[in-house]
């Protein structure tokens, strides 16, 4: 059983809007609304590939409801932690004539201490049926920076992998309990050791310290140029293959998702790297976030090129 944590869900809704400006009056030439947040990206893609999947956080109010409700409709077995607060909604207004994406993100809501304690007690109670634990995102006010150490630690301890995508203090907190995955991209990488890496050379060499330093596996993403991977099986580069982009929000998450089930099936880490990059491009095929279908990414498997650094 794969676990996913998310601390600061969302209802994502997104707006295409062609020729968008600032200041202007328009009417959406499409619109949809989905149960978002990265860690629910990665939830969606998990039960698409077919593994069984617990999404465990903090829902609140009507927006947590319509969360809930979407994850139980694809067969997804929800243990959240209700609040008081309204959970938060985020806007994305996508421009593919000017290919543009302009995002407005809420803060969230705020978390109060026992609901904190509610959540710590009940992630170790359910961490210990789940062998993979995937933790995303940033946090909303009231959690501590340091919560991901706190699950880093009760899934060591239970026996548990933990795949951690986050940034900023929550990453820089967290690579000290050293977690079983990172995945910062450049610019979080560049932040995360305060220096700015002008390379390949300079991202494989960083990938590879952050490795030896007790990470099993750091994956440095790239964006459309793929991934640096350093692992115990060496460094490498998952290259996607070319495609005609839709939108790349919840690409990040969809890769994150691939790497869980790929682990989880015992697959290499080149192989469940491959898997990952084909969820990755094929999420930015759709409109949707956290959107890739089986046929895509068994097709795109294919055309991902794998190369050793």
């Amino acid at each position: 059983m794969i676990l996913t944590v998310t601390l600061n869900p969302s209802v994502d809704r997104s707006y295409r809007v062609d020729n968008f400006q600032v200041g202007k009056i328009f009417r959406a030439q499409e619109e949809n609304s989905v149960a978002g947040g990265k860690g629910i990206n990665v939830t969606k893609v998990i039960k698409t590939l077919g593994e069984e999947v617990i999404a465990t956080g903090f829902l609140g109010g009507k927006a947590g409801e319509f969360i809930e409700e979407e994850l139980r409709k694809i067969g997804v077995e929800c243990n959240f932690i209700k609040i008081e607060g309204e959970t938060r909604t985020c806007i994305a207004i996508l421009d593919p004539v000017a290919n543009t994406q302009t995002e407005i993100l809420e803060k969230g809501p705020y978390v109060s201490q026992d609901d904190i304690e509610k959540f710590l007690d009940n992630f170790e109670e359910i961490s210990k049926s789940c062998n993979i634990i995937v933790a995303s995102g940033s946090a909303p006010s009231g959690v501590p920076e340091e919560i991901y150490v706190e699950l880093i630690n009760i899934a060591k301890r239970n026996g548990a992998k933990l795949i951690l995508d986050t940034s900023d203090t929550y990453l820089s907190n967290a690579i000290k309990a050293k977690p079983f995955m990172i995945k910062p991209n450049k610019a979080e990488l560049e932040k995360l050791i305060n220096k700015e890496l002008k390379d390949i050379e300079e991202i494989k060499k960083t990938a590879i310290e952050l490795h030896q330093s007790g990470i099993p596996i750091v994956s440095v993403s790239l964006g459309d140029e793929g991934s640096i991977i350093s692992c115990d099986e060496g460094v490498f580069i998952a290259i996607p293959p070319q495609i005609n982009v839709v939108s790349p929000v919840g690409s990040g998450d969809s890769y994150v998702a691939g790497m869980a089930v790929g682990i989880k099936r015992g697959l290499s880490i080149v192989d469940a790297a491959i898997l990952a990059t084909a969820c990755g491009t094929a999420n930015a095929m759709h409109y949707k976030t956290g959107y890739v279908t089986r046929e895509e990414v068994e097709y795109l498997k294919a055309k991902v090129k794998v190369q050793k650094l």
